[in-house]
C-alpha cells in the first residue's frame, strides 16, 4: 500500500551555474533560470553558495572584497522575493552578507512562498585551507542551526563546508528538518593530483551518509566553471532518505527539477531506528573542544 500523498511529494529545483565577474549579469541570469524552473513546477529552489560572486576566498588576501557583499534585505532578496511571491516559490539564496553589525558572513536567506524573508543562516563551519581562505573574509556563524517551516516542507540550510560535519545534519534533523539543503562551491585544484583519492566521490558519499543515518532527503547544489586555480565540478544532486541518488547534474550549467516524496523519511526513520536508538548520555566527548588524541 502506497504511503504517498499529494502533500508529501514536492518538486525541488537545483540551479547550477558558472559565475562571471559581472554580478549584475549573474543576478539577471539566475532570475531567468528561477522563472524557468518555476514554470516547470519547482516549488523549492536552491541556488549555489555565493551565487552571484566569483569564489574570491581562494586568494589569501584580497583588498576590496567588501564590494561583493550586500545587505539583507538588499538587491538580491528584493528581486527574489518578487519572484517567490509571483510563483509561490520558496527560494534559498546564498550570498556574501554585510550584516547590520558591520561584520561579514557567508549567509543563506530563505524566502517563503509569500515573498517574506525568514531568518538568515550564517555558515557555521568556515574552512581555512589553501585556496579556501574563508576565515579571512567571513566571521564564524553565530546564529545556530535553523529549521524553516516553509509553505511546502520543513527544511534546513547548511552551507558547503558544513556538509562534512555529521553533527550539523543530525541537529537539524532533530529540530524537525525533512530536507537538508547544501548550497556549495567546491572543486578540484588545477594541475593537482591528490593522494587522498576521489574528492567528488567523497563529497557525495558523506552527504548520502547524512541522508541515511538521519532518514531525510538531501539536496546539494554546486557551481561549475573554472575560476583562477579552481575547477568547480558541479555534480549537483538529490538523494532520498536512504541515500539513493534521484537525480544528478553534470559539469555544465544545468537546472534540475526533482520530485521528492517526504513520506519516505518516516519509513527509514521508523524502520532503521537511528534516531530512536540514540544514546545522548554517551556523547559528552562531542562537546569537548580540542579532544583529539595525540
Amino acid at each position: 500500500m502506497s504511503t504517498k500523498s499529494e502533500k508529501s511529494v514536492i518538486a525541488v529545483g537545483l540551479i547550477q551555474t558558472a559565475v562571471s565577474e559581472d554580478m549584475a549579469a549573474n543576478l539577471k541570469k539566475t532570475l531567468i533560470k528561477i522563472e524557468e524552473a518555476a514554470k516547470k513546477g519547482a516549488q523549492i529552489i536552491c541556488l549555489q553558495e555565493l551565487y552571484h560572486t566569483r569564489y574570491f576566498p581562494q586568494e589569501e588576501q584580497q583588498n576590496g572584497a567588501q564590494k561583493y557583499a550586500e545587505t539583507i534585505p538588499g538587491k538580491s532578496t528584493l528581486a527574489f522575493s518578487e519572484l517567490a511571491k509571483k510563483y509561490k516559490l520558496v527560494i534559498i539564496v546564498p550570498l556574501f552578507e554585510q550584516a547590520s553589525n558591520g561584520k561579514f558572513y557567508n549567509s543563506a536567506v530563505v524566502i517563503n512562498a509569500d515573498g517574506v524573508l525568514l531568518e538568515t543562516y550564517h555558515k557555521i563551519h568556515v574552512p581555512q585551507d589553501p585556496l579556501f581562505y574563508e576565515q579571512n573574509y567571513f566571521e564564524l556563524g553565530d546564529l545556530g542551526y535553523r529549521v524553516y517551516n516553509t509553505a511546502y516542507a520543513k527544511i534546513a540550510v547548511l552551507i558547503c563546508y558544513d556538509q562534512w560535519f555529521p553533527e550539523a545534519a543530525r541537529i537539524c534533523t532533530l529540530q524537525g528538518a525533512e530536507l537538508l539543503f547544501y548550497p556549495t562551491a567546491i572543486g578540484y585544484i588545477k594541475d593537482h593530483t591528490s593522494a587522498d583519492g576521489d574528492w567528488q566521490g567523497a563529497w557525495q558519499t558523506v552527504q548520502r551518509g547524512h541522508a541515511i543515518v538521519n532518514g531525510v532527503h538531501v539536496v546539494a547544489v554546486n557551481r561549475v566553471g573554472c575560476e583562477d586555480e579552481l575547477e568547480f565540478w558541479g555534480g549537483s544532486f538529490v538523494c532520498d532518505a536512504f541515500g539513493s541518488i534521484l537525480a544528478q547534474a553534470g559539469n555544465k550549467e544545468e537546472t534540475l527539477i526533482v520530485q521528492v516524496d517526504l513520506s519516505f523519511n518516516k519509513r527509514i526513520q521508523d524502520g532503521w531506528g537511528f534516531l530512536r536508538n540514540r544514546r545522548p548520555d554517551t556523547y559528552k566527548t562531542l562537546t569537548e573542544k580540542n579532544n583529539l588524541s595525540s
